[in-house]
């Protein structure tokens, strides 16, 4: 468990409609617990398709509380751009983490469990859990 700071999270698309789409759908089956800290950071600059280092670096910052922050990501550069921009080592806030999870069933479940105050590798482990779930 977390000291009383939440971990933040960061959910990173090509599309800004579909970040903010998921954020909503995330923080709307959280429940009406404690609101986690999240930020959606789709698109580009200039509203179009793709993803903006710009964009995800804002979003981070937003949502540190000292717990860590979690990121998820949609599709192949979404990953490359967080994967730089933590390379780089100062664009994103200490105890960013890039988490390997389906976007929508991993932002929900990272959500809810964020909710709970569980510290960043339960956030984590819960969002890449989703992997396992099964629709058949």
């Amino acid at each position: 468990m977390s000291d009383g700071k939440l971990v933040g999270i960061v959910l990173v698309s090509h599309s800004a409609e579909v970040a903010l789409s998921v954020a909503e759908l995330a923080r709307g089956l959280s429940g009406s617990g404690v609101a986690v800290p999240l930020a959606a950071a789709g698109g580009t600059e200039g509203g179009g398709l793709g993803t903006s280092s710009e964009l995800i670096a804002a979003a981070a910052a937003s949502v540190d509380r000292g717990a860590g922050v979690a990121v998820l990501t949609d599709l192949g550069s979404a990953v490359l751009t967080v994967k730089a921009l933590l390379a780089e080592g100062d664009e994103l806030p200490a105890g960013t983490r890039l988490v390997d999870a389906p976007f929508v069933e991993g932002a929900v479940a990272a959500v809810v469990t964020a909710s709970t105050g569980a510290d960043l590798d339960a956030v984590e482990a819960a969002a890449a859990e989703a992997y396992t779930y099964r629709k058949v």
